[in-house]
């Protein structure tokens, strides 16, 4: 994908969960999610805390020994919704600046090209509108085009994602599967 096709996604997908995080009840942030560990509180506080960590990576060019634990705990406070926007407001910022995507940024797992980290939170924000949307009873069905582009973005690298304990094993997809089916069943979910 191009950087503007990235940007795009990327921004697309924040979107998309945010809408799902301002249709969360006040009953529901205690609610299980498809994620087993996660109540609805904790899966928005990791998607949460994953966007404080951009503008620390790409913008200041930080390592993670530099950020160490100012995202660890929750995040969220008492208006989670606003704190959620205020941290993909400044992940989306932080990407789009100019040059972003063509610098380097310290992952946990090495240096990556910040383009390619920025598709990896694409899609990791597509999956978990799904895993929201599920777990508070809102509409499932995911934009065609960002299921197909966290498809796209996840598939090379998905045979890794079983091993690293973080994701439950893949589910056979139908034959005649769409996208997001095939995406979500990659990934370890039923839909």
């Amino acid at each position: 994908m191009s950087h503007d096709d990235i940007l795009r996604a990327h921004g697309e997908a924040l979107k998309l969960f945010g809408t799902r995080v301002h249709a969360v009840r006040d009953d529901q942030w205690d609610a299980p999610t498809p994620c087993t560990e996660w109540s609805v509180r904790d899966l928005v506080n990791h998607l949460t805390a994953e966007q404080l960590w951009v503008p620390r990576l790409v913008r200041d060019g930080a390592t993670i020994a530099e950020v160490g634990s100012d995202f660890d705990g929750d995040r969220l406070g008492d208006d989670p919704a606003a704190v959620w926007d205020r941290a993909a407001v400044a992940a989306v910022a932080a990407f789009a600046a100019p040059g972003a995507l063509d610098r380097t940024v310290q992952l946990s797992y090495g240096s990556s090209p910040a383009d390619a980290y920025c598709a990896q939170m694409m899609a990791d924000a597509v999956v978990h509108a799904w895993d929201l949307s599920r777990a508070i009873g809102a509409e499932e069905k995911l934009p065609g085009r960002l299921a197909t582009a966290a498809l796209r973005e996840v598939e090379p690298y998905a045979a890794g994602l079983d091993g690293s304990g973080l994701f439950a094993s893949p589910v056979e997809p139908p034959a005649d599967a769409d996208d997001q089916t095939r995406l979500l069943c990659l990934l370890g979910r039923r839909p």
